[in-house]
């Protein structure tokens, strides 16, 4: 369950989930193939049965943490870990099966370059509909327009369906639309780092201005450096169980330890 209407008496804690898991199940299970290709897989998760029978994937198991104002968290993992995983239950976007997510705050994702993207709507009705999904009104966001005009450079683009553009100039719109206010709590994800060179300048600046006004930060990243210069807190994760917790030097250490 998703809960974002604050966390009773602890006022200082923005983010906090209890005792998470997320389950994902398998339909036509019964193909031969199938089974292999999760078996395959299975650093993803935990191959499971439902009370229905059904073959299940144990995205995430019993995940519990809490982060306060000014936490800055890296979720560190290899692939299949479940960071993502996590960040979509973060956002609201997959639901517990069992356990709690408390958000105090406006969360804004960075980690879905898709979210909220009508394919077949102009470069400005997206904006308008994303930045409705992420809470704003509409007075908000016809205040905040000329901005995030100026900052995606698409120019006449915007009046053209976005199916006609680049990955580069999704990221641009998807970029400046989730950085066009201050949020509570961000999620990022690696891909963010990723871009033209003229555009990714703009836009590690304006990330740096943007974690800093965040009053949570939580980064899904391969970037060990990265991780250690942007994060206080690390969250190691493995085949959807959370391994450690704790500063991110050392949680950075002990990944690094275990790795080799």
């Amino acid at each position: 369950m998703l809960q974002s209407d604050g966390i009773g008496t602890e006022r200082d804690t923005i983010l906090r989930l209890d005792n998470v898991n997320v389950s994902f199940p398998i339909y036509h299970g019964g193909s031969r193939s199938l089974k292999k290709a999760i078996l395959s897989r299975s650093s993803a998760g935990r191959i499971a049965r439902d009370a229905n029978d059904r073959i299940t994937v144990d995205a995430l198991r019993d995940i519990s943490f809490s982060l306060d104002r000014g936490d800055r968290l890296a979720l560190i993992g290899a692939n299949g870990a479940g960071k993502t995983t996590l960040l979509r239950v973060m956002a609201g976007i997959y639901e517990p099966v069992a356990g709690t997510v408390r958000i105090n705050g406006r969360i804004s994702p960075m980690f879905d370059i898709s979210l909220g993207i009508d394919s077949d709507l102009s470069g400005y009705d997206n904006i308008r509909l994303r930045g409705l999904l992420l809470g704003l009104s509409s007075k908000q966001i016809e205040s905040l327009l000329p901005q995030i005009v100026d900052f995606t450079e698409l120019g006449d683009y915007l009046d053209m369906p976005v199916r006609t553009y680049s990955s580069g100039m999704m990221l641009r719109l998807t970029f400046a639309v989730a950085t066009c206010y201050e949020p509570e709590v961000l999620l990022m994800d690696e891909w963010i780092l990723a871009g033209d060179a003229h555009f990714m300048a703009k836009a590690r600046a304006r990330i740096d201005t943007f974690v800093r006004k965040a009053s949570v930060l939580v980064l899904a990243s391969h970037n060990l450096e990265v991780c250690c210069r942007w994060c206080n807190k690390g969250l190691w994760m493995d085949r959807g169980s959370l391994k450690a917790f704790g500063p991110v030097e050392d949680i950075v250490a002990a990944y690094l330890t275990a790795q080799r």
